[in-house]
């Protein structure tokens, strides 16, 4: 199997289990829920920093995430939030990279860009279709909840998807 053809697989997959835990996870007040699948993007860019792969990645984590929102017109703001995100993690693994363990850039990613993936949607949304409460109540039961949701599953999730990743490509070797 090519390396191209592998790591879009890979990609793939990753966004495919987001997606079904973003479909599993419970929602509360007003249709708002944590998006954990932002987690599964925060990897694919962490692993692959490339432009072409994250802006694809955000454009399909947000196409996928606007067939599954389950918040009133939460589809414009998915669709507009997420390639948004993608780029605004790239920029920070770009700086981040050979500073710092590639661990801790997902897990740092796990807490700042799922803070600034709920600000913008959460914008988009007061612009397109209104929020159900206040922004404040929102960003505060909602956005910080959710981003440390997503700070522990990547912390946990990381290290686990490398290490298949290698186990795999070590195979592919022999």
């Amino acid at each position: 199997m090519s390396s191209t053809l592998r790591d879009t697989t890979q990609i793939a997959l990753l966004l495919a289990v987001g997606t079904v835990l973003r479909i599993i996870m419970p929602g509360y007040g007003a249709g708002m829920k944590p998006d954990v699948a932002l987690a599964m993007l925060f990897i694919i860019i962490v692993m692959k920093p490339q432009f072409r792969t994250v802006i694809i990645a955000g454009i399909i984590a947000g196409i996928l995430a606007a067939l599954t929102t389950s918040f009133p017109g939460g589809q414009i703001p998915n669709i507009v939030d997420k390639p948004i995100t993608a780029m605004f993690a790239l920029g920070m693994v770009t700086l981040l990279k050979n500073r710092i363990p590639d661990a801790a850039i997902a897990t740092l990613l796990g807490a700042v860009a799922t803070v600034f993936s709920g600000t913008m949607f959460m914008l988009v949304a007061l612009l397109f279709v209104g929020l159900p409460a206040a922004f404040g109540v929102l960003f505060t039961t909602v956005v910080l909840p959710a981003a440390v949701m997503n700070t522990i599953s990547v912390l946990v999730l990381y290290p686990v998807i490398k290490f298949s990743k290698n186990v795999v490509e070590s195979t592919q070797r022999v």
